[in-house]
């Protein structure tokens, strides 16, 4: 055989034998090892992005149980401590917060990003409860409403009171909804256990709108979201205007929303998250936690959840720079307070405002 006929048998040959072997396999992503459960409100929201690269990372599956609205997965994750559902919950507030604490539900974690958290929200002693977001409770207005009445805004809670804004406000019963716990926790720590039943006798009078939820009072009341609600004035979050701005469906200048901000006016509420008791992902725990604290997701959560993060490194989105303010003198009870009266309270003001 010649040569160049050898060659290029040998060539034919060499090709033939490639087509029969099996492909090489890609490079893929080992599977991930071990599942990490976290129990969490309804109003939890991350990105898909900053979640994958924890999991990528750890080689882990994070499952989110969502449980209702804070009280609902609360009881939840208290209902089952003896056979817990999850590893770590997330969404607790300081209205809940002694609560969570005696029914000795989580274990302490002094996570390394604490030292990078100001004291002031540090609640739990003991870093059973660790802090990871706050956002201040407060009445939102409708600008375009009060300039075309020519109408002041309210400055203080004892303007509400005023004959020219009534039935201009719509709050949440306390009783089921988060924010109108919180804004019934502000007139008690304004008025003072025993002038806060009197206020709110004075708020009744003047017309007051109570709904059960945030998404009634605001979507359907609140004249500044609809354009249509008959109440110019709500028991929101001073960050709704920049969720205003952010969601609008043509670019916005200006939020057609604000807050009211006077001392006493907002109440401020710190979000915690918690190693559950039983966990058999210990180890993976402490690090989703370290996670949440962390810089990356910190910086995920203002437009996703619109709460402010506690990371003082963390640094906040143009529409929380330009259209939120944070409350300077935010109503506080302790939660020891809440927790030894809250169901009173609540009872006390059904009483006197639904009755």
């Amino acid at each position: 055989m010649k040569p160049e006929k050898f060659m290029l048998c040998l060539s034919l040959l060499s090709l033939l034998l490639a087509s029969c072997m099996p492909p090489a396999s890609m490079p893929t992503s080992p599977p991930p090892v071990a599942t990490l459960t976290v129990m969490t409100h309804d109003s939890f929201a991350v990105s898909e992005g900053v979640i994958a690269d924890f999991e990528r990372e750890h080689n882990v599956s994070v499952v989110f149980i969502k449980s209702g609205d804070t009280g609902s997965a609360l009881n939840r994750a208290i209902l089952s401590r003896e056979s817990p559902m999850a590893d770590v919950f997330y969404g607790v507030d300081n209205t809940f917060l002694s609560r969570a604490l005696s029914a000795d539900i989580f274990e302490a974690y002094q996570s390394p990003l604490l030292e990078k958290i100001p004291d002031e929200f540090k609640l739990d002693p003991d870093l059973r409860a660790l802090p990871v977001d706050y956002g201040d409770v407060c009445i939102n207005y409708d600008k375009a409403y009060f300039e075309e009445k020519s109408l002041a805004v309210p400055a203080t809670l004892e303007d509400l009171i005023k004959p020219e804004y009534r039935g201009l406000l719509v709050v949440e019963n306390p009783a089921i909804s988060s924010p109108g716990l919180a804004f019934l926790m502000a007139t008690i720590s304004y008025f003072g256990v025993d002038g806060y039943l009197d206020y709110w006798r004075s708020l009744r009078e003047n017309e007051v709108a109570v709904v059960n939820d945030w998404e009634a009072a605001y979507y359907i009341n609140f004249s500044g979201s609809s354009g249509r609600g008959p109440q110019p004035m709500v028991v929101s979050y001073s960050s709704s205007p920049a969720a205003e701005v952010y969601f609008a469906s043509e670019p916005l200048t200006e939020a057609p929303t604000a807050s009211i901000l006077g001392a006493g006016t907002c109440f401020r509420q710190v979000e915690f998250i918690g190693i559950l008791k039983g966990t058999q992902n210990r180890a993976l725990a402490e690090k989703f936690v370290d996670f949440m604290l962390d810089w990356r997701f910190q910086e995920d959560m203002p437009l996703q959840m619109f709460v402010y993060p506690v990371n003082s490194e963390a640094r906040l989105p143009e529409e929380f720079i330009y259209y939120a303010q944070p409350a300077v003198e935010p109503a506080r009870l302790s939660p020891e307070d809440m927790a030894a009266h809250r169901e009173e309270w609540i009872q006390a003001w059904d009483e006197i405002v639904l009755r």
